[in-house]
């Protein structure tokens, strides 16, 4: 096999998901908080958090929980926004209750109907450090908040979806592949035949044009000095990266090989070389795919089930609450 590999400490093991904060099989690795960043796909198009008005706390520490709140959901890739409810939009409304000697948050997600589509709790906290409002325990209850709102609604939103005939969870993603650029030798060409062969045997669709697709994937290979190298002969390192953008251009995500080479070892005939590079980016792309739409993830069973519309003793309160904004 080329020396691709035999000057690659780990080959193929540089490959990077930027696909949504989850546990990679090997040899992919934790894609951290920016991948996070780029994978997520809300339902709605915008979430308000108005200041609540039953959150037992004085005006401007109502302000700031809704603001902390908001910024932590915008850290979960949630379109929050701390402002009164617009028409139209979803929106979580919040308020404290108060169990003996603790306060317990309540996030319920409103749907542009006012109407309460679930309801989340957040861990209880000591009543006097709560109406204290020292900021640090505002900021703490929403760093709490925001991964339940959001695992809410991305079972929402894999309801939709679920009712959708026409969504991804009942049909193959189509996806256009602009090809590889950058690369040297017959890289471009090697590295985009063998994708496509590679890719065809997954189970989305691989067409030739833009039409009607649900992603695009453009790839660009860079090469720049890298160490000398064990033996003295000079390396070059390369980094491949493969960028899956939604059909809005949104980037849904990104998977990146990094490697040190000989230098100029690839400046000829890729062969094998882009053949196993393009079977293990195809299977990092089908990842991006999936949970970027949301496919896999489990619908929110409808309000008033019991089985995810609303948890502890407050659920019960909310379930058939709605309130106009």
């Amino acid at each position: 096999m080329s020396g691709f590999f035999r000057h690659t400490a780990l080959p193929l093991s540089g490959l990077i998901l930027l696909s949504g904060c989850i546990d990679m099989p090997h040899p992919f690795s934790d894609p951290g908080k920016e991948g996070a960043r780029l994978a997520a796909n809300a339902p709605p198009s915008r979430l308000d958090i108005p200041v609540p008005t039953d959150s037992r706390l004085s005006p401007d520490a109502a302000r700031l929980w809704s603001k902390d709140v908001a910024a932590e959901l915008l850290q979960q890739t949630i379109p929050a926004m701390a402002q009164p409810v617009r028409p139209g939009d979803w929106w979580l409304k919040m308020r404290a209750d108060q169990r003996g000697d603790q306060i317990v948050p309540v996030y319920m997600v409103m749907t542009p109907k006012n109407e309460v589509r679930a309801t989340q709790e957040g861990e209880p906290l000591q009543a006097a450090l709560w109406t204290a409002a020292d900021p640090a325990t505002l900021s703490l209850a929403a760093q709490d908040a925001a991964p339940k709102v959001a695992s809410v609604l991305t079972g929402i939103q894999a309801d939709d979806m679920e009712k959708d005939p026409h969504s991804l969870k009942h049909r193959a993603a189509r996806v256009y592949f602009k090809g590889v650029t950058g690369a040297p030798g017959d890289g471009n060409i090697s590295l985009s035949r063998a994708f496509a062969a590679s890719f065809r045997n997954t189970a989305y669709t691989l067409q030739n044009t833009t039409e009607n697709v649900d992603f695009t994937v453009a790839t660009t290979v860079r090469l720049s000095p890298g160490p000398a190298g064990t033996t003295g002969h000079p390396q070059q390192h390369i980094e491949i990266v493969w960028r899956v953008t939604d059909k809005s251009g949104k980037e849904a995500g990104a998977a990146t090989q990094l490697h040190d080479i000989e230098a100029h070892s690839l400046d000829g005939y890729w062969g094998d070389v882009a053949v196993v590079a393009a079977q293990e980016a195809a299977g990092a792309i089908r990842q991006i795919i999936d949970r970027y739409s949301g496919r896999d993830n489990a619908p929110l069973p409808p309000p008033g089930t019991g089985t995810g519309a609303g948890t502890g003793a407050g659920a019960g309160k909310a379930a058939g609450e709605k309130q106009k904004s």
